[in-house]
């Protein structure tokens, strides 16, 4: 039986539509119709996420025989990451922290310490960080002259995501679109940073 075979009977067992698996796996439903008809093959991140989502081993996936003659080449582990909402690129909004589910990362690949996602909206830090880009957040209290950081403001009651620059005492949130404003902290308009900016992803 081939992975696209596998994946359909699986995705069958489960009651899912092409279109409901596809949302869970982060993808078009196009490409669900694609891995299905074996006109394409998925990553190993989806298929990590489709293992843990059948409850099935990542060797479900794979025949015997092309594990035996070494077709499959060794792939790195996959960390499991969670998606902590939307924050602003723009005028702050208001905190969330629910889960939006996950985004799985080669291991080898990610700094060290508490890591999650958040999902950002607005241009305010345009051109550097698109709007709906999905940005890395390493958890830290403190971040160094110009790094990007998700600022809770407000009375932590909003979120964004600015570039952090001191002047003496003073700190000023900055957008990188010259089209917004600052954001002035000080004792009436308190800022607490609670992660630096590591990367960006964009799904196409």
């Amino acid at each position: 039986m081939s992975v696209g075979q596998k994946i359909k009977k699986l995705r069958k067992e489960k009651g899912f539509t092409q279109s409901e698996l596809a949302k869970k796996l982060d993808v078009v439903s196009t490409a669900v119709s694609a891995w299905e008809r074996d006109a394409n093959k998925p990553m190993m991140d989806k298929l990590t996420i489709m293992s843990e989502l059948f409850n099935v081993p990542i060797s479900h996936f794979f025949d015997v025989e092309d594990i035996q003659s070494n077709l499959i080449p060794v792939q790195p582990n996959f960390v499991k990451i969670p998606i902590l909402g939307v924050i602003a690129c723009g005028d702050p909004i208001t905190a969330i922290e629910n889960h939006d589910g996950y985004r799985y990362e080669p291991e080898e690949i990610l700094p060290k310490g508490n890591l999650f996602y958040l999902k950002t909206k607005g241009d305010s830090m345009e051109p550097t960080i698109p709007n709906n880009s999905y940005v890395l957040i390493r958890e830290q209290p403190e971040v160094e002259y110009g790094e990007i950081a998700a600022v809770l403001v407000n009375g932590d009651t909003e979120m964004t995501l600015k570039r952090v620059k001191k002047q003496g005492s003073s700190i000023f949130l900055m957008p990188d679109n010259p089209k917004h404003d600052p954001i002035f902290v000080d004792e009436n308009n308190p800022a607490r940073i609670i992660g630096k900016a590591v990367r960006y992803t964009q799904e196409l």
